[in-house]
């Protein structure tokens, strides 16, 4: 890694699980750039929390959704990079940012399809290609994908698809990415109580109760859970794992 201040990019690092893994990278000495879609001020207190912890922070617009902005991203990027860091690369990237959609399969829409396709899947493809050249060799990636992949859960069929997609690019890029030093893995959240989808994990107590009778350590999960995972699998003495998905879910339906 860079014997500079290590720098790592989270989208939708300005809510839920991309805030809190933001939380635990600054709490670990690494500072952060967070994208936003739409909520400007949520994403400047967010980076007023992490530079009150001591680490310098940055806010970026993004809609991962919209492929074609990602030019234009980018060179945002390099330019908030060169203006705090003096850098032209960055150690981490965190493919967090998502929305959630819940309908049987019979009920989805071709629009609901495409949306959930481009925010979860295609997205991250060429999002993940666009900055490539700017991760540094030896560099780690993390993609979010969900415990719906090994369990059906919710009528969430498309959202589920979409990332056990994300789950074989993982692999596919790990193969890819390891003659450069850089892992790739997927961490896979189980229920979790944050405002995706409504918010209902984390608000609806028979739910929550529900859910958390699933599990081996008999709770939900909550933010801080799967965030320290993210920061401890990206800081940690993890340079030899790559190519896995790993379920962060407190041993959901085991």
């Amino acid at each position: 890694m860079s014997e500079q201040s290590r720098v790592a990019l989270i989208t939708g690092g300005n809510r839920g699980l991309g805030r809190s893994t933001a939380q635990h990278l600054v709490a670990r000495g690494v500072d952060v750039v967070i994208t936003y879609r739409s909520n400007a001020a949520e994403a400047d207190a967010a980076v007023s929390a992490l530079t009150a912890q001591g680490r310098r922070a940055a806010a970026l617009r993004l809609d991962v959704g919209q492929i074609g902005s990602f030019d234009a991203f980018a060179e945002d990027l390099r330019r908030v990079l060169a203006e705090q860091w003096g850098r032209t690369d960055l150690d981490f990237l965190v493919n967090n940012a998502g929305i959630g959609s819940y309908a049987p399969f019979a009920d989805t829409t071709e629009k609901d399809f495409d949306e959930l396709l481009n925010v979860h899947f295609k997205g991250v493809f060429f999002l993940t290609q666009k900055l490539l050249p700017l991760i540094v060799d030896g560099g780690r990636i993390v993609n979010l994908s969900t415990g719906l992949t090994r369990f059906v859960g919710a009528p969430t069929a498309a959202y589920a698809s979409m990332k056990g997609a994300i789950e074989v690019l993982t692999r596919y890029l790990a193969q890819e990415l390891g003659g450069r030093g850089i892992t790739v893995n997927a961490v896979a959240p189980g229920p979790t109580g944050t405002d995706f989808g409504g918010g209902g994990l984390r608000d609806d107590e028979q739910m929550r109760a529900r859910l958390a009778a699933n599990t081996a350590l008999g709770r939900v999960g909550e933010p801080d859970d799967i965030g320290g995972a993210i920061a401890s699998l990206l800081t940690g003495e993890n340079s030899w794992i790559t190519g896995q998905r790993i379920e962060v879910s407190g041993g959901t339906r085991l």
